[in-house]
């Protein structure tokens, strides 16, 4: 065992605070890096908060890592000291069921993907994740970062990145598609230039013009407010996806309406209350109203090879760790353009 600095979660209304945490063993199938950044994603405000269950406490959030490998295990056959290295959402899977089989490893059904943090590891030992040193992950469920992305921007694509990259891919943006992304913020703002790299028409569904200069210079071709009744009325019929990446409860029947004949609108947010959909609202048009998570493995290794094919980082604002829990505000503020990346030097040692 080896121990290593991080910050935790102690209850859902203390401070993070800096503690020391154990990673296991390098066994025979294992990486060991030292963790360079972290991405904070609103999903680690959301768990420390207990705001989707009582979490199994301490918890070290973090789930965009990226760093350098230091050890590998004797019959690692994919990585070797001195990779440059990344760690999504999850460290494991059965490995068995269809999802699994399937390199969607993110729907794993028996018993599920285990997470990068607040989950339970095959040894029977809480999971820590990103805020931290170093860990230790199976070399199955690590991700090679190409040579051309940035440590610190390549961070938040094992998360943001692939939450939207999944979707366009899945139905099929490109060329010749209209796509909508409701809210730019650290989801969608990664979502625009993605959608925009893939050479489709890329709109901005936001509640306000005030980030538009923003929206623009990332690669969308308009920009519209939803607080302006008219942009309903203008955009109706107009799109082939839309990706949602706010998690307030929207009226879905509006923004359903601005779906082309057979298009989708894809949920990437967790609204706190249930959606309510009028059926006219799909079948009119022959409409789909679906939902996404990450992506598997292979799929997150190619969308970090698409990023560093076509330059799309996303826009971030590193801190150091003694400002995660000011950086938490913010994020709840919406004060972030666009994502806080964690330089974890201080936790290296």
């Amino acid at each position: 065992m080896t121990t290593v600095s991080a910050y935790a979660a102690t209850s859902a209304n203390e401070p993070l605070t800096k503690t020391t945490i154990t990673r296991r063993d390098v066994g025979p199938h294992d990486v060991a890096f030292d963790i360079h950044f972290a991405g904070i994603c609103h999903s680690d405000i959301h768990t420390v908060k207990a705001e989707w269950g009582e979490p199994n406490y301490p918890v070290v959030p973090g789930h965009e890592i990226a760093g350098v490998v230091t050890e590998v295990g004797t019959d690692v056959t994919k990585f070797k000291v001195g990779d440059r290295v990344g760690v999504g959402c999850f460290v494991d899977s059965c490995r068995e069921c269809d999802q699994c089989r399937a390199g969607e490893e993110q729907y794993c059904t028996n018993p599920g993907m285990i997470g990068t943090y607040n989950s339970v590891g095959r040894d029977g030992e809480p999971t820590q994740g990103g805020y931290s040193g170093a860990i230790v992950v199976d070399e199955n469920y690590v991700l090679r970062i190409p040579d051309s992305l940035p440590l610190d921007a390549a961070a938040p694509l094992l998360c943001a990145g692939i939450t939207l990259y999944s979707p366009l891919r899945h139905w099929n943006a490109g060329p010749g598609t209209s796509v909508a992304v409701i809210g730019l913020g650290g989801l969608g703002h990664v979502g625009v230039k993605l959608a925009h790299a893939m050479g489709a028409k890329v709109t901005v569904l936001s509640q306000s013009l005030k980030k538009m200069e923003d929206g623009l210079r990332l690669g969308a071709d308009e920009y519209y407010a939803t607080s302006d009744p008219g942009t309903f009325e203008t955009l109706a019929g107009s799109f082939d996806l839309i990706l949602n990446t706010v998690s307030a409860n929207l009226d879905l029947n509006a923004y359903l309406k601005l779906l082309k004949l057979d298009g989708t609108l894809v949920e990437l947010g967790m609204p706190e209350r249930p959606m309510s959909v009028a059926a006219s609202a799909l079948v009119f048009a022959r409409r789909s109203l679906a939902g996404s998570l990450i992506g598997g493995i292979a799929e997150t290794q190619e969308m970090l090879d698409f990023c560093a094919e076509h330059d799309v980082r996303p826009e971030i604002e590193v801190i150091t760790p003694d400002y995660i829990n000011e950086a938490y505000q913010r994020v709840l503020a919406s004060d972030v353009r666009y994502r806080f990346v964690i330089d974890t030097a201080t936790l290296r040692g």
